[in-house]
């Protein structure tokens, strides 16, 4: 009875018919993989700290003071979020702005392009530590979009309630289709 020749580890893995006895060759190591497993088993150098007078240094974003990221948000607008869809008469714009009042919104129709403007104040000041989220948009917002179809813009009517706008665009009146008989002289 032949002796039966036990499997490497190696073997089992691929499936091949490897013995313990026939291990594959290792695979030489490149000098730099070499030098680097050196480089990482050295002791790290000791570090000498200096301190340098006073210089013009640009500071990170993050650790600006709240002072300058408020002036940096002041120049930024928010985009207001909107559903445009049309009914046979009217195209309805509808927009979710809780929290403004009707004189803090402006809308304004030129040619085919719809605007609304505003701004979301906030009531109460609250330290910036103190807050877990802070995921509200305050500030000044708009949106501008292009309306698809002709529309008559000396109709406009606009809603504010349960803080969702409604702006209702009437559309032009189409110009009807008329046959014109040509007479012959």
């Amino acid at each position: 009875m032949p002796k039966k020749e036990k499997a490497s580890f190696f073997g089992k893995i691929m499936g091949a018919s490897i013995t313990e006895d026939e291990q594959p060759e290792p695979v030489p190591v490149s000098p730099a993989v070499e030098e680097a497993e050196e480089l990482l088993e050295e002791e790290p150098e000791e570090v000498e700290v200096v301190t340098v007078e006073e210089e013009e240094v640009e500071i990170p974003e993050q650790t600006k003071t709240k002072e300058q990221n408020e002036e940096w948000m002041s120049d930024f607008e928010g985009q207001l979020n909107i559903d445009m869809y049309q009914t046979k008469d009217n195209v309805v714009v509808k927009s979710t702005i809780a929290g403004v009042r009707p004189e803090d919104i402006d809308i304004t129709v030129a040619n085919d392009m719809l605007t609304i403007k505003g701004s979301r104040k906030k009531e109460d000041s609250v330290s910036q530590d103190d807050y877990f989220y802070q995921e509200c948009y305050w500030g000044n917002f708009s949106r501008s979009v292009i309306i698809p179809i002709d529309i008559d813009s000396e109709a406009i009517e606009a809603d504010l309630k349960d803080g969702i706008l409604t702006v209702i665009i009437p559309k032009a009146a189409k110009a009807k289709t008329k046959k014109v008989k040509v007479k012959g002289l």
